[in-house]
């Protein structure tokens, strides 16, 4: 049977727009990337006319880090539909049992428990939630400009701009700017339930954070009884050169959130994993949170493949090499486009191109968009073009990119008379 590519591309926009999303149909028609998925595999997708190829180097915020349809993955999926369906999550399960103890074998320190989640949004509320369930305390703490979701405790977490429009918004939320030591220690205090950040903020425009900030958020946390929580929804699985992007700062959260990549593209999954210590406000109310969905048990089989081939020391090495390859050609794109490059903001494969002011973001979209490259702006810091190859591509592709990327930054100069 056919699923994709049944009517024309015309037919398609009408139909999204009259039945989806009128709003999404007439921007991407008016700015020129009315792209409709098509066929798709490794790190390409093609138009549903089978005309336009692009490098996908948005994956989704991390979605496809093993590409599109990727082969074990697929083929996971294929075996677990014979055996498996979504199972029951009152009862107790073998398929998440087994993901979980694989996730406390994996993640840093003792996060031994885990409760599962169909999308980040949804992990990112079981989080603050079992962080106000255990203390029974009030202030969260989260960064300006950050992005957790678009539901409850997730969305009152993130950006002003995501909550306004939908009135008050839950009590006991506060933040802080990303990185700042100075105003983190003026907003913590005894009556905080945790602090809670991505460890690199990508709608943020993914700033790096300083060495000894992760390192001085854990030393505040405990000092004032806080539970601190890493949002590694697209960090996480590999995207950074590392299996965590908190890794990277030698610290263990009390609760940490993945999403995204876990499902391999293939089936939903995300994740809520934390101290055992945590677990025993779960054991007096083991039914106080449920997911009818979260932690399928045929989806179960996909992330722990998933796991398999984030967690090579093989694989890890690979993304640590393509990421010197991209600092490499951007230190020389930047001597080539000072007009408009003031640089790369890295951290592995999770890099942000860094424009010379807010109009550079949209327009750079289309310019990827024109020379092949599916990239989009950080939509709260629009200097800022997102930049997330799967992390299965070669370096003859990683060279490719690079070179596409330059006639883009060329195609964006002279949109913006910056040449």
């Amino acid at each position: 049977m056919k699923f994709s590519a049944k009517d024309s591309k015309e037919a398609i926009v009408s139909r999204f727009s009259h039945h989806v999303s009128s709003g999404k149909a007439d921007f991407f028609t008016s700015v020129g990337i009315d792209f409709v998925f098509g066929r798709r595999q490794g790190p390409f997708v093609w138009d549903v006319t089978g005309t336009k190829r692009l490098i996908n180097c948005h994956c989704n915020g991390g979605v496809f880090n093993l590409g599109h349809s990727n082969p074990k993955i697929v083929q996971t999926l294929k075996e677990s539909l014979d055996e498996l369906d979504i199972g029951n999550h009152h009862l107790i399960s073998e398929q998440r049992a087994e993901l979980a103890e694989r996730l406390a074998e994996l993640t840093p320190g003792d996060l031994s428990y885990t409760v599962f989640g169909v999308g980040g949004g949804e992990a990112i509320d079981l989080a603050i939630k079992l962080a106000r369930g255990f203390t029974g305390k009030l202030k969260i703490i989260s960064a300006s400009g950050g992005y957790h979701g678009h539901t409850g405790y997730a969305l009152a977490s993130g950006d002003e701009q995501y909550r306004r429009p939908f009135g008050p918004q839950p009590q006991g939320f506060v933040q802080v700017p990303f990185n700042d030591k100075k105003s983190l220690v003026r907003e913590i205090d005894e009556n905080t339930v945790a602090v809670i950040f991505e460890t690199i903020p990508a709608t943020y425009g993914m700033p790096i954070p300083t060495d000894d900030f992760f390192p001085f958020v854990r030393e505040l946390c405990t000092k004032y009884g806080a539970l601190m929580i890493m949002d590694e929804v697209q960090t996480g699985l590999g995207r950074t050169g590392r299996l965590w992007g908190i890794e990277h700062f030698g610290v263990v959260p009390d609760i940490m959130v993945i999403g995204k990549g876990l499902s391999g593209g293939i089936y939903p999954m995300s994740a809520t994993c934390f101290r055992p210590e945590l677990e025993t406000f779960f054991n007096k109310n083991p039914f106080i949170h449920i997911s009818t969905y979260g932690g399928a048990e045929v989806g179960c089989p996909v992330a722990l493949a998933v796991l398999e081939e984030s967690s090579r020391p093989e694989f890890l090495a690979h993304v640590r090499n393509l990421a010197r390859i991209f600092a490499k050609g951007f230190d020389e794109l930047k001597k080539k486009h000072p007009e408009i490059l003031v640089g790369l903001r890295q951290l592995g494969l999770m890099m942000g191109i860094e424009m010379v002011n807010e109009h550079c973001g949209p327009f750079m979209s289309k310019a990827c968009y024109d020379n092949g490259v599916l990239s989009v702006y950080a939509n709260n810091d629009t200097r800022i073009s997102q930049l997330l190859p799967p992390l299965i591509i070669d370096n003859d592709l990683a060279h490719e990119i690079l070179e596409r990327i330059d006639k883009s930054l060329d195609t964006t100069k002279q949109l913006l008379n910056l040449c």
